[in-house]
């Protein structure tokens, strides 16, 4: 098992653990497609029956949450980059 540790040595993280993941991007009809096959990449076990859609108030913007089994920070970091990297995305959290 993988600990993530804060500065001060605090453990934050114990890995593998299930991990969501938060994508916010304009409302456009690969949107979702795209952003699951990101997280496919670096996640292939992901169950896609974890995902849970949410439309901004004014039906432009959209939230796909993602909950993966993640198995490292770097597994995280990689999929957090290739993420925010992604020309649909506008917020990862």
């Amino acid at each position: 098992m993988k600990t993530l540790t804060s500065p001060d040595g605090e453990s934050l993280l114990t890995f593998p653990t299930d991990f969501p993941i938060k994508v916010m991007g304009k409302r456009v009809d690969n949107f979702v497609q795209e952003i699951l096959r990101v997280v496919r990449l670096h996640a292939p076990d992901f169950d896609a029956a974890t995902v849970e859609l949410r439309a901004s108030r004014g039906g432009n913007y959209l939230s796909v949450t993602a909950t993966i089994r993640a198995t490292s920070r770097e597994q995280l970091d990689a999929l957090y980059r290739e993420l925010t990297r992604h020309p649909l995305v506008k917020v990862v959290l």
